[in-house]
């Protein structure tokens, strides 16, 4: 069973590492493990012998995505947050994850840090001031049609950017956490994606049925992580470039991803309190600085006023955002609303089975209340200070911005390039950066490694350097078999390694709720 005591049992007698093969001083769950990782490494060996082929493939399999199976992200996304809703308001939101005696095994700053720190932490810093600016300014198309550089288009900028990151994103993690902590700290069953399924598929789930909802669990993660970590190193490279003049190639990106997975490699061994614990206080304590910085140094009174009134206009631009049907910005709505679905979508099983790692002894209301509410409130705030400074600078032809955006991985230092002590700041936001970098691969590689042990909370330190390693090479992959078009590699194997979770995603909604009403004792 897992490492942890369950206030109750399914009838199962399927003990964690009952069918694990130890090889090498490694706990293998046979054969999700070796599955798993043939298919990364041969993806990993094709797209170094022919990049010109992995480019085109993976665009192309892309755009085959958004266009056939546009409209299923979007539904699905939409059925899970109002699904998330529903259960948080009802009865079944007062049961506490683990048992009615259980106790929270982090303090609420420390678990809210490490939601931030796997979640959202690499994108927010990377599309801080360029997302708004960018619907702004139309560089890549505008939210329903709004006219650039007009007050209409700076209102839905920060709508649809509040939209990406917030309520939706927050609603696909949340689920697959709520389902992790409730099947594993309730029910007594491993730590794996496979366990949510047991009330569907029963003892099957130790089977092929279990194991093909593993494998797509444990390669959706590593391309979600392996898209950010390779955004990540394409800002960093900007940043080292606008600071000391080194070139941002894809040498220089290459050496940054090296340099992290090697740093994110030391922080696994440690565990997740003397690692991922440790970075995660840092990185809120650097993000905090940051962002006061912005709003004392940046337009502090337009700063303020947009953070009601861009949450306002979050809230009431929700509803045309999400409808899929007749859209005459569609070109907007496939770049960005569909990648950012399949994105969120491709990292649920990584960032929810980590919020399920460290919320047990929370009531599903208060875990709901903590995934949901208060990311809707941090990322107003966020992209509200970068995205107004950013805006305003343009509006007063101050700096670099108003001649428009050559290069997205650049807004957030031309943007610090204009406020004070901009090369100390520009310097700690590098930083930042890398921070969130290496606590997103290393929970990532704990979660990976749990799946690909069975379950095991505890896997050996060897499986930890091996998940963690190839996330990187997957990353550099990317950005090698995408040559010149390097962001539009890392979105292609992003949403189309989303596609077959979303569907999953469904699924696990039907069998959290059967579970969950068992556990009130009434019929399902």
């Amino acid at each position: 069973m897992p490492d942890s005591e369950p206030t109750s049992d399914y009838e199962t007698d399927y003990e964690v590492g009952q069918d694990n093969v130890e090889w090498l001083g490694l706990d293998i769950h046979n054969p999700v493990f070796f599955l798993a990782a043939g298919l990364v490494g041969t993806f990993a060996l094709a797209a170094l012998l022919f990049p010109d082929f992995a480019s085109v493939a993976l665009t192309s399999a892309r755009d085959w995505t958004i266009n056939t199976f546009d409209w299923f992200f979007v539904v699905t996304t939409n059925l899970v947050l109002l699904f998330c809703v529903a259960i948080g308001v009802s009865p079944l939101g007062r049961i506490r994850l683990g048992g009615a005696a259980a106790k929270p095994e982090f303090s609420t700053h420390s678990w809210l840090a490490m939601l931030f720190a796997a979640g959202v932490g690499i994108g927010m810093v990377f599309y801080g001031a360029a997302e708004p600016l960018a619907y702004y300014n139309d560089w890549a198309g505008t939210p329903l049609n709004a006219e650039p550089y007009t007050p209409e288009a700076e209102r839905l900028a920060f709508a649809a950017t509040i939209f990406h990151w917030g309520l939706t994103p927050w609603a696909v993690y949340a689920v697959v956490g709520m389902a992790l902590a409730f099947f594993t700290f309730n029910k007594g069953l491993p730590l794996t994606m496979r366990s949510a399924f047991y009330p569907i598929f029963g003892e099957r789930i130790w089977g092929w049925p279990g194991h093909i909802i593993d494998l797509i669990a444990v390669v959706a993660t590593l391309f979600g992580l392996a898209t950010s970590l390779g955004l990540g190193a394409k800002q960093a490279a900007s940043g080292i470039e606008f600071l000391f003049g080194v070139p941002a190639d894809l040498r220089l990106q290459i050496v940054i991803i090296c340099v992290i997975t090697s740093l994110a490699i030391v922080s696994v061994v440690r565990g997740l309190d003397g690692g991922v614990k440790l970075l995660s206080n840092l990185n809120i304590i650097l993000a905090i600085g940051v962002l006061a910085f912005v709003i004392v140094a940046g337009p502090t009174l337009e700063i303020f006023k947009g953070f009601g009134l861009n949450f306002v206009a979050y809230f009431a631009e929700t509803p045309e955002l999400s409808n899929w049907i007749g859209r005459e910005d569609s070109a907007w709505y496939h770049d960005w609303t569909i990648f950012y679905w399949a994105w969120w979508v491709s990292w649920s099983p990584f960032v929810g089975m980590f919020i399920a790692r460290v919320s047990r002894g929370r009531t599903i209301r208060e875990f709901l209340a903590a995934v949901l509410i208060v990311p809707v409130i941090v990322v107003t705030i966020w992209f509200t200070a970068f995205g107004t400074t950013a805006i305003e600078q343009v509006k007063d032809g101050v700096g670099q911005l108003p001649n428009g955006i050559d290069d997205v991985s650049l807004v957030l230092f031309h943007m610090l390039e204009n406020l004070p002590f901009h090369e100390i700041i520009s310097f700690i936001a590098i930083i930042l950066l890398m921070v969130f970098f290496v606590t997103s691969s290393d929970s990532g590689s704990l979660v990976i490694d749990s799946i690909t042990a069975g379950g095991k909370l505890h896997a050996p330190v060897p499986q930890r350097v091996f998940w963690a390693s190839m996330e990187g090479l997957v990353a550099i992959v990317l950005l090698v078999g995408g040559g010149r078009a390097a962001l539009a590699s890392l979105q292609a194997g992003v949403i189309t390694t989303g596609l077959p979770f979303a569907a999953v995603l469904l699924v696990c909604c039907y069998s959290l709720y059967k579970g969950l009403r068992s556990e009130t004792g009434a019929s399902s």
